[in-house]
């Protein structure tokens, strides 16, 4: 009789997967979309020279207030064209915009 060898039995660990997060914007993200989508709207023209300074200060020195100023102003004129109905306005994009200032 062959003598049976017992492996002990173990368990594997089944990793569990995090749900996938929703990609969050960064502010120099959120600046840099606002500011493809002013430009591909050809709207506000003082408001995107406002931007690209802000963004190029906030890259220099890292201090987010006058950028989430610009941004906020941003938003003002990008609910306005959503309430327009503007193509490529989408509650979405306002939405991620807002969570990337919060």
């Amino acid at each position: 009789m062959a003598k049976a060898t017992s492996k002990p039995v173990t368990e594997k660990k089944v990793a569990k997967k995090a749900a996938p997060k929703a990609k969050s914007l960064t502010i120099d993200a959120a600046s840099e979309a606002i500011l493809d989508k002013l430009r591909s709207l050809n709207i506000e023209h003082q408001l995107q020279s406002d931007l690209e300074w802000c963004l190029g200060s906030y890259r220099y020195d890292g201090n987010p207030v006058g950028l989430i100023d610009a941004i906020n102003r941003a938003l003002t004129v990008l609910k306005a064209e959503q309430a327009k109905k503007t193509k490529g306005v989408t509650a979405a994009f306002i939405t991620g915009i807002t969570k990337a200032i919060a």
